[in-house]
C-alpha cells in the first residue's frame, strides 16, 4: 500500500507543482486587493473597550460607526502620544449637518448631551474646547465613552474629516 502511495505521489508531483504555479497569480490578485482595502488593528488606548479591530477602508460611515483617523499634529498630541503620525479610533456621534453646542463643560449635538469636556489633560496641559456649530460636509464629530477620551470635545482633535479618515472599523476582540 505504501509503495502504491509513493508511486502515485511521484506521478502527481510535477502536475501539482505546475498547477500551483499557474493558479498562484489568480489567487494572489484577490488577496492583494483585499489587503489594500482592509487592515487588522491593535488598540493600545483605554478609550475603546476592545483591543483588536478589523478596518474596512470602503465601509460606509454612519451614526455610531467606529472610525479610524489621523488627528492633526499638535504639541499636545506629541506630548501625550509621542511623535506622529497617530491613529485614533472613535465612535461617530455627530454627522454632517448636525449642530454641536457647548453648555459649560457639556457638549451637545442637536441639543442632546454626548460628552463632558475637561479643562486639562492627565499631564496637566490645558485643553481647548472643540468646534461648535454645524458639522461640515465630509466631517464627523467623534468621541468615546471614556471620560478622558481625546476626541472632538477638544480643538486639538476637532472634527474627523474625509482626508483624515482611514476607514470604518469593527471590533473583533
Amino acid at each position: 500500500m505504501t509503495q502504491r502511495f509513493a508511486a502515485l505521489a511521484r506521478a502527481l508531483k510535477r502536475p501539482l507543482i505546475l498547477t500551483g504555479l499557474v493558479a498562484l497569480p489568480f489567487a494572489w490578485a484577490p488577496l492583494a486587493a483585499f489587503g489594500e482595502s482592509h487592515a487588522f488593528l491593535i488598540n493600545t488606548s483605554p478609550s475603546l473597550p476592545n483591543w483588536a479591530f478589523w478596518l474596512d477602508k470602503a465601509a460606509p460611515i454612519g451614526a455610531g460607526s467606529l472610525i479610524f483617523f489621523e488627528p492633526p499634529a499638535s504639541p499636545l498630541l506629541e506630548r501625550h502620544f509621542g511623535k506622529g503620525p497617530h491613529m485614533f479610533g472613535k465612535r461617530v456621534l455627530g454627522l454632517p449637518g448636525d449642530r454641536v453646542s457647548h453648555q459649560g463643560a457639556d457638549v451637545l449635538i442637536n441639543g442632546r448631551k454626548v460628552a463632558v469636556r475637561l479643562s486639562r489633560t492627565r499631564l496637566g496641559l490645558a485643553l481647548t474646547p472643540g468646534p461648535e456649530g454645524e458639522i461640515p460636509r465630509g466631517c464627523y464629530y467623534v468621541g468615546s465613552d471614556h471620560p478622558r477620551g481625546f476626541d472632538s470635545r477638544y480643538a486639538e482633535v476637532g472634527f474627523a474629516c474625509r482626508g483624515q479618515i482611514l476607514g470604518s472599523g469593527r471590533a473583533i476582540l
